[in-house]
């Protein structure tokens, strides 16, 4: 999909989603993504239509302080499809985390349309066994009910309320 400075920017993996919110399966996918391109774009996609449980600028400032430190990630929002945002950030490949066979199912289909409309391939990582049950809408409903989600998210992320943020 690069269509220039091939070198200068190395491979470039886009890990596009909601990440409402982003949880511990999210940054698992994120660091293995690491090892197969030298720079992980997590794109968060922000559609006006679909009522999010925490809002955008909440997440994407959670996950930008979440990789401040490391220069191989960069975070960012996108209202677009996400081939054309693969393409504006010259994205080598889609990374997609797989959880089960329904996930698959739905992941399969997308990455056809993807690929028949430009071309990127999509790369599926299953999910490490420890996060294979976690999702962000388990963690929703969890929230809805009143529970702790702490242990589905990653370390120094706080939930209060609708609200996400760092320590």
């Amino acid at each position: 999909m690069k269509t220039t400075d091939k070198n200068l920017h190395g491979r470039i993996a886009l890990f596009p989603g909601s990440f409402d919110p982003f949880t511990i399966g999210h940054d698992s996918l994120v660091k293995r993504g690491l090892t197969l391109a030298d720079r992980v774009v997590v794109a968060v996609g922000i559609n006006e239509k679909k009522q999010n449980y925490f809002p955008a600028e909440e997440r994407l400032a959670v996950i930008r302080k979440l990789y401040a430190d490391n220069p191989r990630v960069e975070v960012r929002s996108y209202q677009t499809l996400t081939t054309d945002l693969a393409h504006e950030v010259e994205a080598d490949f889609i990374l997609r985390g797989i959880r089960s066979v329904i996930d698959f199912e739905y992941e399969k289909t997308i990455a056809d349309v993807n690929r028949t409309l430009t071309g990127i391939e999509t790369v599926f990582l299953l999910a490490e066994p420890q996060y294979a049950h976690i999702s962000s809408s388990a963690v929703r409903e969890l929230l809805f009910f009143g529970k702790e989600v702490s242990a589905f998210l990653p370390e120094r992320m706080k939930i209060e309320g609708t609200h996400i943020f760092l320590t």
